[in-house]
Formats: C-alpha cells, structure tokens, sequence
C-alpha cells in the first residue's frame, strides 16, 4: 500500500484557537520512504512555554518558518489523493481541517491510525504512546516531538505493525477521517486595524498572521491587550 505519514506540531490542542508550528509528511511507495515534505509555520501568536519545552520550537525559529497558507497548501500537494498514516491522526487531521474548512477547501481523506491498530495487535499492559512504540519496535528516536522526525518513526512502527505474525488485514483497511469543523469569519478590515492602532498604544509587537486573523481572534487579541495581558494567547 502506497501511502503519506501526516504529522503536526501545535501550539495547543483546539483547533479553533491553536496553530500548527510544524509540518512533517513522508510518502511512501512499496514500504519505503519516497520523499520527505517538512517546513516550520509561522502561527501568528505566542508559543506557549510548555510547547517550547516540549518540541524545542521557539518563537524565533517559527518565526522563520512558511505563511500557514502556503504551508498548508504545500502540504496538500504533497499529500495528493494518498491514504493517510499517523498516531492518533485526527488530532492533526482536525487542525488541517479546521484550516481548510476556514479556506473554503473541500477536503476529505482516508487513513490507518498506528494507535487504534496498535491497541488492537499490542498486549493491553504495553503503552500506545509513540515513544512507547518505537522503544517496543527497537526504533531509534533522534529528535521527539518534531514533525518530520515523528513521521520518520510512525512509518517505521507502522510498517512493523504489518509484520507482527497474524496480525489481521482488516486493521491496515483505511477508514474515512472525520472531523466537524465550522468555518471561522475572517477578521474585518476595521476589526485589523483597529487592532493594529491597540498594539501601536501598547507597544506590542507581536507576530500577527494577519492574513488568517479570524473575528473571535481579533477580538481576542484586543480585550488581552486592553487587560495588560502580555501572553496574547492563552496557554
């Protein structure tokens, strides 16, 4: 089976208020790696502290990173009309929705999930967590929790899944990813600067992905301003 292994880093876990930092897809053809896709994202806000800790991404290195639309829409080419691999994959599939659902982008994919196969083939005391995962596989983790790395070792357990001795077919059968996303307004011209007049008065300078701004984020960002609170986003 000719697929694309899908991972995501964010700044949080809701999609309708978190971003993606980092993009990592692999594709592969008769079980081997083709070709990579991976790229930084600017998220237009703060990385909470607790993500930094976790991925090594800080505001800095994203902030080198691709425009989310371009990112995405990069992502989707790479994709094409694959099946789908991840852990836990409609936490990622739910963030790409989210995006494509605001863009007005009909998107619907199809996928295997290494941890629904995994809690089916594994012994119930094993621990389904990638990391787990590759430790039980004997994969060799070099950079946990960045996207390209991640995909690298979910294609690898995977790939191991489909050789454990009996291991049903059904299982690597690829099943529709559902998520239900509404789509968020984008931000007014007048909501952007007045927003941009409430930064200036604060002396804020914080990366805003302007381009993307939703209403509720705009009016998020001005009432966080208003209220001196210098992490515009929540962690």
């Amino acid at each position: 089976m000719d697929y694309t292994v899908l991972d995501l880093e964010m700044t949080g876990l809701a999609p309708k208020r978190d971003k993606v930092i980092e993009i990592g897809a692999v594709r592969v053809r008769n079980g081997e790696i083709a070709d990579t896709y991976g790229t930084l994202v600017r998220p237009g806000m703060s990385i909470p502290e607790t993500v930094v800790q976790l991925t090594g991404i800080t505001d800095e290195m994203a902030a080198l990173g691709k425009e989310e639309n371009v990112a995405m829409q990069e992502l989707l080419q790479f994709i094409g009309d694959d099946i789908l691999v991840g852990h836990n994959l409609i936490f990622d599939y739910s963030f790409l929705k989210q995006w494509a659902v605001n863009q007005k982008i009909p998107l619907e994919l199809s996928a295997c999930d290494t941890l629904r196969i995994a809690r089916a083939l594994l012994p119930g005391a094993q621990s389904k967590k990638l990391e787990s995962l590759c430790e039980y596989f004997q994969i060799e983790r070099e950079h946990a929790h960045r996207a390209l790395d991640d995909a690298v070792e979910t294609y690898k357990v995977f790939e191991n899944l489909k050789s454990i001795e009996g291991a049903s077919m059904e299982l690597f059968v690829p099943k529709p990813l559902v998520y239900k996303a509404k789509r968020q307004t984008p931000a007014t011209e007048h909501q952007k600067e007045r927003l941009r007049e409430l930064m200036e008065q604060y002396g804020r300078k914080d990366s805003i992905s302007w381009e993307t701004l939703t209403r509720s984020e705009a009016s998020r960002l001005q009432d966080k301003i208003r209220a001196g609170n210098f992490q515009v986003f929540p962690e």
